[in-house]
């Protein structure tokens, strides 16, 4: 009995010593996954981090890791740390000009299979293409953005059809008449031009995008067109260092008719300027060619996945949650960044927030990409230093000089 007593004891005790090894087992840390992307304002790239950390029942911890608001900046820090080959980089918010950079680099994962067939599902082509390079997906398509033709409903009765026809009509309402975009020698500069030349039926770079392709006649359109806006009496006086955001400011103040810019001016102008924005009225980009659509340079911010993450199966699963549907509505609705997902432009709630939503989808259908070339920083300078300012353009000689510096660009040569 005694005997019995004593194993029960032991068997007792060994429950306990077995208990307490376990408990002090360590649990594995749940995974974290640093999204590098902008300071969005709204918070909704912040709530949709917080949703998706929610939905993987632990598998996964999205945190910000929080980037400059101008895109040079935020290329340069996602650039040093991904040379570094930073483990650290899982997912990234990537304009959609570094694509072609990022990829030939070897700095970003390839979208393939399932997940490449979750991520491309019900997107707009033009922003599949943005996330594309050499028939490869590298991106998954998240936020997307073109700009429209903005005008005067008290002033124009139907907006213009043509760049001609627009510049005629400015110049007929004298000082009420004039026309705000971008002229200064920045990546805007490039975005107005790549957008006319597309217009026009040309194309800065060759199919494979190896050599420039610049064809004359429509270069020289596009051109004319840039010269004649800036000799215009219609011309904005500060064309020359305009950016979207004096762009915005111009139109607000009243004193323009027409605005070439982004769709973040409507809730810009009914916040700021709501006696301007009761007369404010959308449509497409002037045409260059009458009857042929015009075609606008498209922007966005598709989600890569670091060639160096810890955690890539991780790293696509989390991406894909935070491309999807749910949170691009989210996106939209808070943040007025329109979705890459085409059947949410028929979604009531972002047709409420987006009044323009059938012009903005028909526009990105048509949407040009940029040049799609690992140099592309150098073609976009080269492009921006040889048609500023706009006014002192020469359209036959310029369309040579353009060649040239892109061609100088493209072998790196005399870089600015």
């Amino acid at each position: 009995m005694v005997k019995t007593a004593t194993l029960t004891i032991r068997a007792a005790l060994c429950g306990i010593l077995i208990t307490l090894v376990a408990c002090t087992r360590e649990v594995p840390p749940i995974p974290r996954l640093h999204w590098y992307v902008f300071d969005e304002p709204s918070g909704a790239f912040a709530e949709a981090a917080q949703n998706c950390t929610r939905e993987s029942n632990g598998r996964y911890d999205i945190v910000l890791a929080l980037l400059p608001s101008d895109a040079d900046q935020q290329r340069e820090q996602v650039v040093r740390r991904l040379a570094a080959r930073d483990a650290g980089v899982d997912i990234i918010a990537m304009d959609v000009i570094w694509t072609a950079e990022f990829a030939e680099a070897s700095w970003i994962r390839p979208w393939e299979g399932e997940h490449a067939r979750r991520a491309q599902a019900g997107r707009l082509g033009s922003a599949i293409e943005s996330a594309s390079y050499r028939q490869q997906l590298w991106a998954a398509p998240f936020t997307t953005n073109a700009q429209l033709l903005w005008y005067r409903t008290d002033r124009i009765r139907i907006p213009p059809a043509t760049w001609d026809e627009m510049i005629q009509m400015a110049e007929r309402l004298g000082e009420r008449g004039t026309i705000v975009t971008q002229g200064e020698r920045y990546e805007g500069l490039t975005v107005f031009f790549v957008a006319l030349l597309a217009s026009a039926g040309g194309s800065v770079l060759s199919p494979d995008s190896r050599s420039v392709s610049l064809e004359a006649e429509p270069t020289r359109r596009a051109l004319e067109i840039m010269r004649r806006l800036a000799t215009s009496p219609a011309a904005d006086p500060a064309l020359s260092t305009a950016r979207e955001d004096q762009a915005r400011r111009g139109f607000e103040s009243g004193h323009a008719s027409f605005m070439l810019n982004y769709t973040y001016v409507w809730p810009s102008a009914r916040a700021n300027a709501p006696e301007i924005a009761k007369h404010m009225s959308w449509a497409r980009w002037p045409a260059v060619i009458r009857g042929k659509p015009s075609r606008v340079t498209i922007g966005g911010v598709n989600l890569g996945i670091g060639a160096y993450s810890r955690h890539p199966a991780l790293a696509f699963e989390a991406a894909a949650c935070l491309a999807s549907a749910p949170h691009q509505r989210l996106a939209a609705a808070r943040g007025g960044l329109p979705p890459t997902i085409a059947a949410l432009y028929d979604d009531e709630a972002i047709r409420k927030t987006f009044p323009f939503a059938e012009a903005l989808r028909a526009s990105l259908r048509d949407a040009v990409q940029r040049p799609q070339t690992p140099l592309y920083a150098d073609v976009s300078l080269a492009i921006a230093h040889t048609l500023h300012p706009m006014r002192a353009i020469d359209p036959v000689k310029d369309t040579e000089r353009l060649r040239k510096a892109v061609g100088r660009a493209l072998r790196s040569e005399g870089l600015l």
